[in-house]
């Protein structure tokens, strides 16, 4: 299979050294992303497109590359090509007639070439010549170039001939590692995620930050959303996860802080944090999910009065979106099911949160919180690669797992439904239950609380972080089902 990778526009009215190294680093990002799936994967091209081409004949593993690709920063589309020397007219027409011969019988088509390199012809004479000898050759029923049935698509290219099958969309924007660095303050919920994926897409390396304010099952929520993330749209690079455990930090502020100003202390302590972690990775921005006035804390006097905490700079990428469409992008991007399902913690609940916080109050408010405690959080801030985050955070759980399920237990399969849709779990005479990872702690307790429950995943680490949490909530009729 041969792909041409139109990279994105804006990339193309760079300067020609810019231009160069944002295409090379796209290159780089494609091999890495796809190199699991074909080590022999050949990627040309340093200036206009890009060439992937691989023997890789199985269907599956082609689907799961055009996937990758279409979630590949730096991509505009790419197109699926039968590449052959070009020939002259007659013999362009003997290729595309062997390509789409069998679907023109009978319907309205069209017939669309694009032409780089110097040649005694233009792209016109080679849309009227194929044209009217496919017509003729094949039964076709017309040519209508506005609204064809069929659209025969080539591209020339020097003494090339590209034969066009089907066209891929991408998701635009930067290739990652092109920019740079920044950290994204995540709770997992439809902001942040929304506000991560905007930065990643526009090829800034985005590493996490989460600030635990009290709950195991939120942290490991945000975990799982944040390598979702990553893993779709961003394993081109390795970036970190950091967890800062910030109850005490919370606890401290209850009990000091005025009531009307929590919510704004509480942010400013997050970006004071954040500040010293990015400080130590080299990052000289900070990432927020923050929109105009969407709650108390998000005012513009109270986000000045929050940012005047910190002098790196912070990017609010939502800052005046709606809502409903960050919802419908989180949709979009595949992490709204995750921030529905995001276990609630106990935050700050102001009964009358100011809107209009002034800095000097806020200072004096700040001068009854123990900065110690603020320190102790940062000390026990724990740093960890995003792509062994989850296999990390598992390792040291025990949980009893069977090799074979027995007749009244259920095996709940928690893995991401994509996966569920390509490799069905069937057991004969064992009831199999789809419940995805993110859903499962907000869910069980409908399940019937008389039956055991055997959950399942692919490397089993997901099912055992799960379990241990579930035997934590006093679930004592779960175990792993792990086939031998």
């Amino acid at each position: 299979m041969k792909l041409i990778v139109k990279v994105f526009p804006e990339i193309t009215i760079k300067s020609r050294p810019v231009r160069k190294r944002f295409i090379r680093q796209l290159a780089k990002n494609i091999r890495t992303v796809l190199r699991d799936l074909d080590p022999a994967l050949v990627v040309d091209g340093v200036w206009d497109n890009l060439t992937v081409t691989t023997k890789i004949a199985d269907p599956k593993v082609l689907h799961e590359m055009t996937e990758r690709l279409s979630c590949t920063p730096g991509i505009t589309h790419f197109l699926q090509v039968d590449e052959y020397p070009l020939g002259d007219f007659d013999d362009i027409v003997a290729k595309c007639k062997e390509h789409f011969g069998p679907l023109l019988a009978g319907k309205i088509f069209s017939v669309r070439c694009k032409r780089a390199g110097r040649h005694t012809f233009t792209s016109m004479d080679v849309d009227r010549y194929v044209g009217s000898q496919l017509r003729q050759q094949c039964g076709a029923a017309g040519i209508d170039l506005k609204q064809p049935q069929v659209k025969v698509r080539i591209e020339i290219r020097d003494q090339r001939l590209y034969v066009i099958h089907g066209q891929h969309e991408g998701i635009g924007g930067y290739p990652l590692g092109a920019l740079e660095q920044t950290l994204v303050l995540m709770s997992g919920g439809f902001d942040s995620t929304v506000a991560a994926y905007q930065m990643m897409r526009r090829g800034l390396m985005t590493h996490f930050c989460f600030f635990n304010l009290g709950g195991r099952a939120h942290e490991l929520g945000v975990m799982e959303v944040a390598h979702f993330l990553w893993k779709k749209y961003g394993s081109s690079q390795r970036v970190l996860f950091v967890s800062v455990p910030f109850e005490e930090v919370l606890g401290e502020i209850l009990g000091k802080v005025d009531n009307s100003h929590m919510g704004v202390v509480l942010k400013r302590m997050m970006l004071r944090a954040a500040t010293r972690i990015a400080d130590r990775l080299q990052i000289d921005a900070l990432v927020t999910g923050e929109a105009i006035s969407q709650v108390s804390s998000q005012t513009l006097p109270n986000l000045s009065v929050i940012d005047s905490a910190t002098e790196k700079l912070v990017l609010r990428p939502l800052l005046a979106s709606h809502k409903q469409d960050i919802i419908d992008q989180a949709t979009e991007i595949g992490t709204a099911d995750f921030a529905k399902h995001m276990p609630e913690y106990c935050g700050v609940i102001s009964v009358s949160p100011t809107t209009n916080a002034k800095r000097n109050r806020v200072v004096y408010e700040e001068q009854q919180f123990d900065m110690a405690i603020l320190e102790r959080a940062l000390e026990r801030a724990k740093l960890v690669s995003i792509d062994n985050v989850i296999d990390e955070l598992g390792q040291d759980i025990e949980i009893e797992e069977v090799s074979e399920a027995l007749a009244g237990q259920v095996i709940v399969d928690i893995r991401h439904p994509d996966a569920q849709e390509d490799e069905p779990l069937e057991l004969d005479g064992i009831e199999v239950k789809a419940l995805p990872f993110y859903a499962l702690n907000s869910r069980f307790k409908e399940l019937d609380p008389t039956r055991q429950y055997l959950l399942y995943c692919d490397k089993g680490v997901m099912s055992r972080l799960h379990a241990h949490h579930l035997l934590s909530e006093g679930h004592a009729n779960v175990r792993v089902y792990r086939p031998s």
